[in-house]
């Protein structure tokens, strides 16, 4: 396993510590490779990412860092772009490419934020249907590469965050699989690999990685590849069970970038 960390944040955004803070703990837990991922800017929600002044500090920064560092890690200027925000990748050495809101009308509903959100979303929205609000939710993320361009496919089950009771849906309810089967089938053949995201994990929301072991399972199948990533917004949880999810994906057969 190469140990790298490409989905970090940093107090550009919402992340806890800055970007030298963690260039140095990468170092100290021996990491060979740091990328930031900074949020990019989302105009309809302000307050979890980067503001339009700061992204070319953002890039100023990550850049002298390079330098600084060069010969004891290697670090690489990263943006994570979500669905709903158009940004130049000038500047960019790789985005990866996230789903966090569904878009109805003139409204922009956090996929992440609680539980409660989603389930009135879902009765404002979808008639109280939870299966078509999934269904929109992977619509979206099946496009994601279309739209963005990325480089790296965002913790894919997004959806799901609050759900390990499995008290917001089935997710072996034939039509959330047929959702998710649908958008892996159509993101395949860009070649791009799916996050193994431990964030939720680090954060004590989860006690399993986006994405799923079914969707694993699938994205296996398919010839699909992941890349171990801990979505990292506090040093100390870089690379975060690494090790354990490694072991698991190998278990699966997928292939590990």
């Amino acid at each position: 396993m190469i140990l790298q960390d490409l989905h970090t944040h940093t107090t550009y955004c919402d992340g806890k510590n800055t970007p030298e803070e963690m260039v140095k703990a990468a170092i100290e837990k021996g990491l060979v490779r740091i990328g930031f991922s900074g949020h990019c800017y989302t105009f309809f929600d302000e307050k979890y990412c980067m503001s339009i002044p700061n992204v070319a500090r953002y890039i100023a920064e990550i850049n002298s860092l390079k330098l600084k560092y060069k010969g004891q890690i290697e670090i690489l200027c990263g943006v994570e772009q979500d669905y709903y925000s158009n940004f130049s990748r000038i500047g960019f050495d790789y985005i990866i490419g996230s789903v966090h809101y569904l878009n109805i009308g003139d409204e922009y509903i956090p996929i992440d934020e609680s539980k409660e959100i989603l389930l009135d979303a879902c009765n404002k929205y979808f008639g109280g249907d939870i299966y078509s609000l999934c269904e929109e939710y992977y619509s979206c993320v099946g496009n994601i590469l279309a739209k963005t361009g990325a480089d790296i496919i965002g913790h894919f089950d997004l959806i799901s965050k609050f759900n390990e009771d499995g008290s917001l849906f089935d997710e072996n309810e034939p039509r959330y699989i047929k959702a998710y089967t649908d958008a892996i089938d159509k993101l395949i053949p860009y070649d791009k690999p799916f996050e193994v995201n431990t964030g939720a994990i680090s954060r004590g929301y989860r006690t399993h990685p986006y994405p799923s072991h079914s969707q694993l399972e699938y994205i296996a199948k398919c010839g699909g590849k992941v890349m171990l990533t801990g979505d990292t917004h506090a040093a100390e949880n870089l690379c975060f069970e690494f090790d354990k999810w490694f072991e698991a994906c190998k278990k699966i057969g997928i292939t590990i970038e």
